[in-house]
């Protein structure tokens, strides 16, 4: 299919709160949850530098295609909506790949490819207001990557998430369900990727893990996740990511493409393949996350959130 065909998205921003009484106890690592993919990629800052940090080798391409560097940049780089229209379409799973900006002072930003304009306190305060006005909603937050950050930053950050969300805070001594969060107004759980933050903080919870096909052609993503599902589920959270990753080679061999062009051409594929999962235990090798770019096109979200409803027929979840 090409760009802007196919079906318009819906809006699931309450979809937690409708789902039927027998999912209610399921574990959330259990249930098929929309995530979206390099969360914060759509307030990049153009004029920033390019960052060493993704594997797009994007320096390269600034080296070898100085020229046109910058719109490259943007069209491999801008993959997201808006944060909280990202949760009233459905999202829960924000995949926040956090760094410090040289010359940017004390504060964070995110990154992918090149830096953000929006702070990290800035977006996560947002997301604190939407799950204010919606309080049987619960979202995944995946801290990662923390590139150039100082054990200071580390400590700064991890107070302003827990004095923010407070007692929205779901702990990983919990299994999470949607009953048992909703009794406890709990509404957050923090996943943080850095192992010595996560000893002195019983709040947050191990790194997520991320099944990543690390390819542009959506087939050899498919039999990854194929191959990965063979191998057995891990036991509690994890993404199965139908994101597809362009590097230096395919960007300069497709120099008028953009990630936008690249993902819809690729997902209709990517899409038949979810809509054949189901999620659950160990014992079916469910999916629990699904992780996408563009969330906001061909009802993405709604296909995953549809995935639960298979847990109504009676097999053991």
């Amino acid at each position: 299919m090409e760009e802007g065909q196919g079906l318009q998205p819906g809006r699931n921003p309450d979809w937690m709160s409708l789902l039927p009484e027998e999912l209610l106890d399921v574990p959330l690592w259990n249930l098929a949850l929309p995530g979206s993919h390099d969360s914060m990629s759509f307030c990049l800052d153009l004029s920033s530098p390019v960052l060493k940090s993704e594997p797009h080798l994007l320096r390269v391409i600034d080296r070898l295609v100085p020229c046109w560097t910058r719109p490259c940049v943007s069209r491999w780089a801008t993959t997201q909506a808006v944060l909280t229209d990202q949760c009233d379409l459905g999202i829960r799973f924000f995949d926040l790949r956090i760094a410090r900006k040289p010359g940017g002072g004390d504060k964070l930003f995110f990154a992918h490819g090149i830096y953000t304009i929006m702070t990290v306190k800035e977006a996560l305060e947002e997301l604190a207001t939407w799950l204010d006005a919606h309080p049987k909603e619960i979202v995944i937050i995946s801290c990662s990557h923390f590139e150039s950050l100082t054990d200071e930053d580390h400590v700064n950050l991890v107070e302003f998430i827990i004095s923010l969300f407070g007692n929205k805070l779901c702990p990983p001594k919990d299994t999470p369900t949607l009953r048992s969060c909703w009794s406890r107004g709990q509404q957050v759980v923090v996943s943080y990727g850095d192992e010595l933050v996560l000893l002195q903080h019983p709040e947050l919870w191990p790194g997520v893990p991320y099944w990543y096909a690390d390819s542009p052609d959506p087939k050899k993503v498919i039999a990854y996740l194929e191959d990965q599902k063979s191998k057995g589920r891990p036991a509690g959270f994890y993404v199965s990511g139908l994101n597809l990753t362009e590097d230096a080679p395919y960007v300069l061999l497709h120099p008028l493409q953009s990630m936008r062009k690249m993902t819809m051409r690729a997902l209709s594929l990517l899409l038949d393949w979810a809509s054949k999962q189901r999620p659950g235990g160990q014992k079916v090798d469910g999916v629990n996350i699904l992780c996408c770019d563009f969330v906001g096109v061909r009802s993405f979200c709604s296909l995953v959130i549809d995935l639960n409803y298979k847990l109504l027929d009676g097999r053991p979840v």
